[in-house]
């Protein structure tokens, strides 16, 4: 499979059916279908193969690396891999970091970075959120001092996604001292293996450790390795969350649990078919599934274009809030022995927190309010 291949090129039943032979022959089948998310350990030759075949970044151009695919086309990589069973990995790199760096970076930093993440020499964690600045990032306090051509860091972030195999971070930091909210702020790369950062894990609801706390004191990093100008963070990172709030709106997950609670309705055993309360909710939960689909499309393709607003708040709360609604039924569906098994509490429990990150949807709303339409704040 050629890396240059024009993949948008190909019928739909044409791509689904490469994406399919392609997890099977290289995805390892101890890795699919996992109800858990897999350490860097597990599933790195995964990340390698995808990347040595040129499937790792779906939505980066063909130039950097990328597959190059259209919305629509991308939206159908990310259902088929779904539907194969293909692992999560620790692709912030590629998913939020990728993205930026493209859009800001300058070219030597694009020529240092991206064939680095692409190859997977190196795993990225995101350092955003704070303790007191989560929804509300422009309060962060992790400061940045320049000493002798190096950023010396000090602060703490928190709820940092697989940060105990990350290699590095990019993150947020306040690089003028005395500014206030979003001024002051920078965007910077630094590696996680050094003196000065420590790493504690944070166990979630399902019993797994998936989040960590970052703990930086004097931390070290090239004035070099800052994305865009200095103090000029704040524009940079709301780039990035609109990139992460569409991934944030993938239909994924909702996906997977409509395609699970089908397949129980299907079993003669359950009664479900025969059910028609059960059948009219089944109904709605996949017309809701398209309409999120439908909206995926529709913002990815506004990203691909440089034109995402503040409109991609509605994406992230319909994403979200359908992807808990089906994992509430597959619940329901799966009865007392699916309970058991731990793979319907296992995607009930995993559709909790992405109403939380990425701002939680209650500040989402309140930016369509505000931004979108218009409406007054409080008085």
């Amino acid at each position: 499979m050629s890396a240059t291949q024009d993949w948008n090129q190909l019928d739909d039943a044409q791509f689904s059916a490469r994406v399919a032979a392609f997890v099977e022959t290289q995805c390892p089948a101890a890795l699919r279908y996992l109800n858990r998310r897999p350490r860097w350990s597990e599933v790195g030759g995964w990340y390698r193969a995808l990347a040595r075949h040129g499937w790792l970044a779906p939505g980066w151009p063909v130039a950097h690396g990328g597959m190059g695919l259209h919305a629509a086309r991308h939206l159908l990589y990310i259902e088929e891999m779904e539907r194969q069973g293909a692992p999560w990995m620790p692709d912030s790199g590629v998913r939020n970091l990728g993205p930026v760096l493209i859009a800001h970076a300058s070219d030597a930093q694009k020529n240092h970075w991206l064939p680095l993440i692409l190859s997977g020499t190196q795993v990225w964690c995101q350092g955003y959120s704070e303790p007191g600045a989560g929804s509300d990032l422009a309060g962060l306090r992790t400061s940045a001092l320049v000493e002798a051509g190096e950023l010396v860091i000090s602060g703490h972030k928190i709820w940092t996604t697989a940060a105990f195999d990350a290699t590095h971070m990019f993150a947020l930091v306040r690089t003028e001292p005395g500014s206030e909210r979003q001024a002051g702020i920078s965007f910077v790369l630094l590696e996680m293996d050094q003196p000065g950062i420590k790493v504690r894990d944070i166990r979630n609801i399902a019993g797994e450790v998936e989040f960590c706390e970052v703990f930086l004191d004097r931390a070290r990093t090239s004035v070099a390795n800052i994305v865009g100008p200095m103090n000029d963070g704040w524009r940079i990172a709301k780039s990035l969350l609109g990139f992460e709030r569409v991934w944030a709106g993938s239909p994924r997950k909702a996906l997977a649990a409509l395609w699970r609670i089908e397949a129980l309705a299907r079993q003669n055993s359950s009664g479900l078919a025969a059910d028609p309360a059960f059948i009219e909710r089944l109904t709605q939960m996949r017309f809701d599934v398209q309409d999120l689909q439908s909206l995926y499309q529709r913002f990815a393709q506004l990203l691909r274009q440089g034109e995402l607003g503040a409109e991609v708040s509605a994406l992230k709360v319909w994403a979200t809030e359908t992807s808990q609604r089906a994992s509430e039924m597959l619940v329901e569906a799966s009865g007392g022995e699916g309970l058991l098994e731990g793979d319907a509490l296992a995607a009930f429990y995993d559709a909790r927190a992405p109403s939380i990150f990425s701002g939680t949807n209650q500040i989402q709303r309140n930016l369509i309010a505000r931004n979108v339409l218009n409406l007054p704040g409080k008085s």
